[in-house]
Parts: C-alpha cells; structure tokens; sequence
C-alpha cells in the first residue's frame, strides 16, 4: 500500500524561492525601460505644450497661462481632444482613462499582458492631453506605460503569470520614481494598489526596479526632491486637531470628487454619439476654464509649489479648486487620457490653503501640504503611499506624523462613505469585484486535528462486493463514503457508491472482499498535523471529497475529514469578527445581568 504524504519540514516563514533573484535582474532591466519611457512622456509634454499654445517646436518649459493665443485658447484642448478620440478608437481604446484602473484590470483579468499599442499609444495621447490643457498628471500614464513596457519584456521570456505581474507593477513603479523621484512611495503604490499580495517574490523585484530608476534619475541630475519643503508645526492637541481637521475635510472632499468623476462619466454614456467625440465635448470645458483660471491647465507643478511656498492666497486657492475640479472631473469622465496624482494634490493643496485660516498656527505651506496628502490618500484609498509620496516629495521627514494622522483620518472617512474608491469604481463598472483587504488564508493558520470528525464509521476489509453494494445503499447509512480498514485499523482504501459501480462494471465478483480489491492501489491520505492549505490541494489533485485521517507513528484511523468540515472554518473566521463578547468577568457579569433584566422585561 502506498501513502501520498509530506511532514512539515517544507513549512517556512514565506514561500519564495531562489528565483526571485532572476525576476529581480530583469527588473533592473525593466526600470531602465521605464526610466527612459518617462522622460520621453515629460519631454513630449513639453513639446505638445509649446506647438499647441505657442506655435513653437521646442522644448522649452512654458505654460499654457502665458500663452499668446487669448480666447482661440478656448479651442486648443477641443483639437487636442479630437486627436486622443481618433487615437482610442482607431489605435488602441485602452489609452482611455487614467492610467492606474486600466493596469488593475489587466493584473487581476488579463493575465498581466498589456500590448505594444499601449506602451506607445498611451504616452503620445497623455503627452497631447497635457500639451493641450488637460488639467492632469504624467503620472498614471507613465504607470501605465511602465506596466506596459515591464509586461511586454515579461512576455518575451519564460515566466508564470505571477512572475509577469510582478515585472509589471515594477515598470510601473520604475515610471511613477521617474516622474516624482518617490521610490518609496512607488513601493507602497505597488503594494496598496497594484500588487493584489503581500510577498517577497513581488515586493523584491519591484523594490529593486524603484531603486534603480531612483539612482539612474540622481545620475542624470533630475531634481530631488522636486518640492522642497522645510515647514513644521509643534506637536500639541490644537495641532492633532487640526491634523484630523484637515483629514475629514480632505475625504469628504475625496469623496466629492469621486462622485462628481463617475456622475460626469454617466452624464456622456446617456449621449447619442459615439464615445470618440465625447473628449471633444470635455475639452471645450476644459478651454472655458482655462479662460477663468488658466493656471487649472496643465499638470499645474507650479500651483503646487506656490501653495507649499505660502504664496497662494485663500481667494486665488478657492478658484483654482472649484475650476480644477470641474474640468479635471469632466475631462476624465468624458473618456480622455491623463493622470490623478497630481490634480488631487493641487485640489487638496487649495483646500488646505483655504482653510489654513481657521486652522492652529503653523509653518507656511504646512496646511496644504497635510491636505494633499490626505486627499491623495483618501481619494486612492492609499494612506501609506500618500503619506510617504509627500515626504519624499518635499525631503521633509518631520511632518511624517502629522501626514499619516491627516491620511489614516481621510482614509477612514471615505471607507466608511463610499464603498470604491475612484480606481477601483472604474473596474467595479465592468462587473468585476475588488477586495483590498490582505488577511492570512485561515486555511494557512487551522491544521487538520481541529476540524476533523474524531468519530468515525468505518468498514472492514473483509467485507465483500456484494456487502458493500447493500450496506451503501441501505436507507439508514448516513454517509457517501467510508474508509476501509484492516484488522490493525490501517487504512486500505474508501469506498464509496461510485467505486462500487466501477468495480461491478469492471466484472469483479460479487464475494470480492474490500481488502482483495483494494489491495496494491494508492491512498491518499491526511495527517493531523497538517494545514488545510495543503489539505484542499491534496482533496483536488485526487479528485474526492473525504480524506481518512491517520496518525504519523502508527498509521492507524484517527479521523476524518471532507470539504463541510473545512467550510467550518471560514463559518468560525465569520463569527469572530461578526460576534461581540466581554471576556472581562466584570463585563461578561454586566452583559448577563442585561441580558436578565431585557428577559424580564
């Protein structure tokens, strides 16, 4: 009799093995890609900016608010919309958008395969978007196109589609680093946002690429920190305070913005044109805007900057806000191709300056900069990623306190007022469900001693064919199956109807006893020991629903176990976060006198 089995000595802490190290050299390949992807992506920007509000083809760095153009400004962003519809409908429809739902989707549905459409498209339309007013950031189309450029030479080699989803998220991280020189905040990105898991076979080689693309930056003398900043505040309860303040009105104001996107976005999809007018449609706003507030065009780099410096007025910052957010809201909802990053910390900027009035005194800049932060964070539901994104943004790691108390509070808010967040309400829209929740496997924590069924019916080996035929049959046998065992209670085998059948059909006679016919064949078999994790692969590979259980020493019947008793534990893991107990004897005593005195009543 042979026994399919393995002790616990393969147990470990993580299961990664020697070949990250190969997934971590291609990587380093992977952010020079992207590194390389995300100054052309600057550059082009410049570029479409300069032809398309100063008729120059340069590279110098001009802004839309200087342009020459006056009221014929108004249709710079209608042209450069039509350009980005003909590219989506005629190239590729997965440069709509922002950047960051898009990789989502392909991570967890498309098997992280992105096409080379996308890794060329998505950068030329995002540039032209930018170029000509769009009110957005380079940095969701640079994740895109890093993820693009990573999942492309993923695809080109032998890797698992995990391997591939990991060469994916790190081009995006290598592009995001590009773009803002945030290496840690890109980590944090990839693994609040993009990775789906919490390993070190993924978070290794996406480390690795970040890095890279942060060293290759400093080696071409690319600004960092690229918004110096040096303001503090004296911790004290006025400043906690005003810290959670500022992070209530910062989620609230996620929210606002989250449903003003998709109520615009449902606006478009009841127009009887086709989708590849309707950026049109969001650049002519975009266009009267600009003539309101020109500097909402653009990705607006300098309003942040201001805003950190002091120099915003509360009058100027209250404008800048309610036009960004109209024109940012019905530009993205309209299907166009830009980023959020950077429009959220412009208009939590300008929140955060208009309320640094009411707010405790501090360092010029510090209240907007707290409600970037939480606003980046509580609209992206990313508190880790917003909180460091803002510390390596401006080089000051004294406000790390007071940002992680801004961000976890506007996280809070928006969990608890919407049910997605503005990148995951995208891909909820196409019918697919998120959860971002990472929690161990409770399959990974429970072994199979605690679930098992201690009582167990078993049938002798001597018992023929026929027998069996009655016995599974009769109507007070309560069970599908059972295990077969000797007279030293080792386990033979499991019978069961279909056994049976197969046995009968094959021609074995009726007096065949179990033993005969079970006799030389493979057993698989569980150990108490044993985690259910392991236990559910063994359950499929061999194809049954029960397991007999047996001890280790002996090999004798102890147990046994099927699929109804491993559901117990996820019904065990429901319970204890759904039921609620004192286990205080004084608490446990005040919950039962409440409960004598609500039954006497």
């Amino acid at each position: 009799m042979k026994s399919a089995h393995a002790g616990n000595g393969h147990l470990r802490d993580f299961t990664t093995d020697p070949r990250v190290l190969i997934i971590a050299a291609i990587a380093v390949v992977v952010a020079i890609a992207g590194l390389f992807a995300g100054i052309v992506l600057l550059q082009l920007i410049r570029l479409a900016t300069n032809i398309a509000y100063f008729g120059q083809f340069s590279l110098a760095d001009l802004k839309p608010e200087n342009s020459p153009l006056g009221l014929a400004a108004v249709l710079v962003p209608v042209i450069g919309a039509l350009i980005i519809g003909l590219m989506a409908r005629f190239g590729s429809e997965k440069i709509r958008g922002h950047g960051i739902p898009e990789a989502i989707e392909a991570i967890l549905l498309g098997r992280s395969r992105l096409d080379a459409k996308v890794a060329v498209l998505k950068p030329l339309s995002s540039a032209i978007s930018i170029g000509s007013g769009g009110p957005f950031g380079a940095e969701g189309p640079i994740i895109m196109t890093g993820g693009a450029i990573g999942s492309l030479i993923a695809q080109m080699l032998p890797v698992s589609d995990n391997e591939r989803k990991t060469l994916l998220v790190a081009g995006a991280a290598a592009g995001m680093t590009t773009v803002f020189g945030t290496p840690i905040a890109a980590i944090m990105l990839a693994v609040e946002l993009l990775l789906f898991e919490w390993t070190p076979r993924s978070f290794i080689p996406v480390a690795v690429a970040a890095i890279v693309a942060e060293v290759e930056r400093s080696l071409l003398h690319m600004p960092s920190p690229i918004f110096p900043f040096s303001g503090t505040m004296e911790a004290s309860i006025a400043g906690l305070g005003g810290w959670v303040v500022v992070g209530i009105a910062a989620g609230l104001l996620s929210g606002l913005l989250t449903q003003l996107v998709y109520a615009c976005e449902d606006a478009f999809l009841k127009l009887p044109i086709h989708w590849m007018w309707w950026p049109m449609i969001g650049g002519l706003v975009v266009g009267i805007g600009g003539l309101m507030e020109p500097h909402a065009l653009g990705v607006g780099y300098d309003n942040i900057a201001n805003m950190l410096d002091g120099r915003t007025v509360a009058a100027a910052a209250l404008l800048l806000l309610v036009v960004k957010a109209v024109i940012w809201a019905v530009a993205l909802g309209s299907g166009t191709s830009g980023g959020v990053l950077a429009p959220l910390l412009i208009m939590g900027g300008a929140m955060g300056t208009v309320l640094s009035g009411i707010l405790p005194e501090a360092s010029p800049g510090f209240w907007p900069l707290l409600a970037m932060a939480a606003t980046m964070g509580g609209t992206m539901r990313a508190p880790l990623t917003a909180t460091f994104f803002a510390t390596e943004l401006t080089g000051d790691t004294r406000v790390l306190v007071p940002l992680i108390a801004a961000c976890a509070t506007a996280h809070a808010v928006t969990v608890l007022l919407m049910k997605r967040s503005i990148l995951t309400e995208k891909v909820a829209r196409r019918g697919h469900h998120l959860v971002r929740e990472y929690r161990v496997d409770p399959f990974a924590l429970t072994r199979v001693r605690d679930v098992m069924t201690t009582k167990v019916e078993s049938v002798p080996a001597t018992m023929t064919l026929h027998s069996a035929a009655t016995f599974l049959t009769a109507p007070d046998t309560r069970h599908p199956s059972f295990p077969v065992i000797d007279d030293n209670e080792h386990v033979l085998g499991v019978i069961d109807p279909p056994a049976i059948l197969r046995w009968r059909r094959a021609g074995k006679h009726r007096k065949a006893t179990l033993g005969e016919l079970l006799g030389g064949g493979k057993i698989t078999l569980a150990y108490p020991d044993e985690y259910l994790e392991a236990l559910s692969d063994k359950l499929l590979t061999a194809n049954v629903s029960h397991l007999p259980v047996v001890s280790r020493e002996d090999e004798r019947l102890i147990g046994y176990i099927g699929w109804k008793d491993m559901m117990r534990v996820r019904s065990k893991k429901q319970a204890e976060e759904r039921d609620r107990t004192a286990l205080l004897s004084f608490g446990a005593k005040r919950k039962a006198q409440q409960s004598v005195s609500d039954s006497a009543v």
